[in-house]
Formats: C-alpha cells, structure tokens, sequence
C-alpha cells in the first residue's frame, strides 16, 4: 500500500519487522474479510472501510476496499463508501455515523454514540465488530501515510 521497494532502506528496514507486517495483514483479513462476519456482511466492512479511507484522502486504501465492495454481493451499499453516504437502512446508517465519528473525532465518542447503535438495533457483538473495523482501518491509514513519508524522505 505505501509502494515501498523490497530492495529500499526502507523496505530491508521493513524485512526486519516482518513479524508486525504479517500481523497486521492477519488483522486487515479478520476484520474485513472474516469467516464469521455476523451483522457486518463483507460488503459492509468494505464500503464503511472506503469511506473511513475518503475521509482522510487517501485515494490508494480507498481503491483498496472498493475493489472488496465491487466483489461482495451488496452492490446496493455502495452509497455508504462515501462521507455523507445514506443507503436507507437504519442500522447500517447508524454504523456508517459511528466510523464517521470514530475516524474523525475519535475523542468525542462517548457511551450515548452506543446506545445510539443500540437503539437502531445493533447488537453488542456486531457494535464490537464494527469497533475494531474501525480501528484497524484507521491504524492502517496511519502506518501508510507514516511510510509513504519515510519512502518519500528517503528519495530526496
């Protein structure tokens, strides 16, 4: 994602943290793409991952999770890869306001923005789920631009 060349400083610096590296690509496969998916359909995780990835302009992990969406069977939840993006269902409306506020003003969520998904009939187990998609997708985009930074120093 941040097209650092294997055979780069960076990148020979990176063979040294191989073991974070794999981790977190088990991390992105868990959240985005898990065995058991409960509430939050693959499809689902796609689009609100898209949308996250708009919110902070990073136009390559959009395309990344777009590609997801244009493989999953929710076509119809295209409208939530967007900030501002409705697609009519209380719930999943609901979700798409929460990474919204867990990308944006992740210090301003506060209990009530649970209860919030509670009362649009989310359960706890998928309100976890879409818990750690958040954060996952967030640390993603944080680890990325820092690399893209790192590449982009060592070029100059």
């Amino acid at each position: 994602m941040a097209g650092v060349a294997a055979d780069s400083r960076l990148g020979q610096a990176l063979t040294t943290r191989a073991e974070i590296l794999r981790l977190s690509e088990a991390a992105h496969d868990a959240v985005l793409v898990p065995r058991e998916p409960g509430g939050l359909s693959h499809g689902l995780r796609a689009a609100l991952a898209a949308r996250m990835c708009r919110h902070l302009d990073d136009a390559e992990l959009t395309a990344h999770y777009e590609s997801y969406l244009a493989h999953s069977s929710d076509i119809d939840l295209a409208g939530l890869a967007h900030p501002g993006g409705v697609c009519g269902d209380p719930a999943r409306d609901a979700m798409a306001r929460h990474a919204d506020l867990l990308t944006l003003a992740p210090r301003k969520a506060m209990r009530q923005d649970i209860d919030t998904l509670r009362q649009a009939g989310i359960g706890d187990a998928d309100i976890v789920r879409l818990s750690e998609l958040a954060a996952f997708v967030n640390y993603q985009l944080r680890v990325v631009a820092g690399l893209r930074l790192l590449k982009d120093g060592e070029v100059r």
